[in-house]
């Protein structure tokens, strides 16, 4: 065959055509956008904990029950509904967090205003929210266009003490409860609090193995790691940590270790990575503790402190510090780096989302300032090169699988009689 050579003038048209040619190629793959509403058209993208009823509260006093929920200010709140649907959110534990410094009588009654707020909005925006106890219940909802909702309670010290109060909160629609939250309490050591007991004491222990009768989750953020060790070694259903990030980028004793992470995927839990950016980045963390030392020398009431009844002077000499000592940024791509590690050392099946949305003071990662940036995370990972079927067991295949478990355990344990030890008799205190 006679070869034709080729003229400059041809090149160019070839190489042209070819460049013409290539914005066709490219469209023709889907783009992130698409390619993460195909996944949570199919997988509801489900977080672990948002504290959108404490912060109502807090915030809004007694408006909070017929306030318009539909668009909130976003200085105040991470939380509306406007941006619950932009999030592309298709479940939401919502936590009803009270004060662990609070007697425990009067945590009980502030966990039951929670959910009455909570139940009060799922009553008034119907086409919105609808209370789920079960996996099915979520895939149901989500099938819908409804947000599956769920409760988590935010400490055991909102049990006081009692299995009956929990089995209430259980018949409220309570899907799990977190262990401790602060402080150290009866029967459990807290991770930010000197421990009392090596991990869960032997009532501790019959919490574990009650919330598994219940069908309610075992959750573990808040807690120490010898608490982590018991009740993972007690649980007969897998654990979930509904907001907590990997102590092997953040050493924060609110973080999983790589040895808890190892005993998560034996157990078949998950990890559910948490925004608050003191357990996203090292560096802020050690920034907050330098801050806070800081702020003692200067304040440090009622004796101390060098410019003690001087705030004027307090204020001044912190700001210069602050202008001294710039805040390290967090952004997205380090909870991204979060959610990498877990799967680099528990497994794909082992991750979830816990953003701690109005949980955190309004203090977010950049790029992560709402519940409408759900999507942009799961596009960084996608940048990075995850599936779309990893991209659906992070968003809420995983905490679903886990559900599922929980539900079988309970039917496992039908003829098991409900708890009714005391602290006394098991504790002998």
């Amino acid at each position: 065959m006679r070869r034709i050579p080729l003229t400059l003038p041809a090149m160019r048209t070839i190489l042209a055509l070819a460049l013409l040619a290539t914005p066709l190629l490219i469209s023709a793959a889907p783009s992130y956008d698409a390619r993460v509403a195909a996944v949570l058209t199919k997988t509801p993208l489900i977080d672990g904990h948002n504290d959108w009823a404490e912060t109502l509260t807090d915030k809004a006093g007694d408006a909070r029950w017929t306030m318009d929920l539909t668009r909130l200010d976003p200085k105040q709140y991470n939380t509306d509904i406007t941006r619950l649907r932009a999030g592309h959110v298709g479940g939401q534990f919502w936590s009803v967090y009270v004060d662990a410094g609070m007697a425990g009588p009067e945590q009980v009654k502030a966990t039951l205003e929670q959910i009455a707020l909570m139940k009060e909005i799922f009553r008034r925006y119907p086409g919105v929210f609808a209370q789920a106890t079960t996996a099915a219940d979520v895939r149901r909802i989500h099938a819908q266009g409804k947000i599956a909702s769920m409760f988590g309670v935010e400490g055991g010290g909102q049990i006081d003490g009692s299995f009956a109060v929990l089995r209430a909160y259980r018949a409220l629609g309570a899907s799990y409860l977190t262990l401790t939250h602060s402080r150290t309490i009866a029967w459990a050591d807290s991770a930010t609090d000197d421990p009392k007991h090596d991990g869960l004491t032997k009532f501790g222990e019959a919490v574990v193995r009650e919330l598994n009768r219940l069908g309610m989750l075992v959750d573990l953020s808040h807690v120490s790691e010898d608490t982590m060790i018991d009740a993972i070694r007690v649980s007969k259903a897998p654990v979930i940590f509904s907001h907590s990030s990997a102590r092997g980028v953040d050493d924060s004793p609110r973080n999983v270790s790589d040895k808890i992470l190892k005993l998560v995927a034996a157990n078949g839990g998950v990890v559910m990575v948490n925004y608050a950016p003191g357990y996203v980045s090292e560096a802020r963390r050690r920034w907050d503790a330098d801050r806070n030392a800081e702020k003692g020398r200067y304040y440090s009431p009622p004796y101390g402190g060098l410019y003690i009844g001087q705030p004027d002077r307090a204020k001044a000499a912190l700001a210069a510090w602050e202008r001294e000592h710039p805040r390290p940024a967090v952004t997205l791509s380090q909870v991204a780096d979060h959610i990498e590690y877990i799967v680099k050392v528990a497994g794909i099946d082992h991750v979830g989302l816990g953003g701690d949305l109005d949980g955190t003071g309004g203090d977010l990662p950049e790029g992560l300032n709402g519940v409408d940036t759900y999507p942009a995370l799961l596009t960084e990972l996608m940048r990075r090169g995850w599936s779309d079927q990893d991209i659906a067991k992070l968003a809420g295949g995983n905490v679903l699988r886990v559900m599922e478990a929980a539900e079988r355990v309970a039917a496992s344990m039908a003829n098991v009689p409900p708890a009714t030890a005391t602290i006394a008799m098991l504790d002998g205190k």
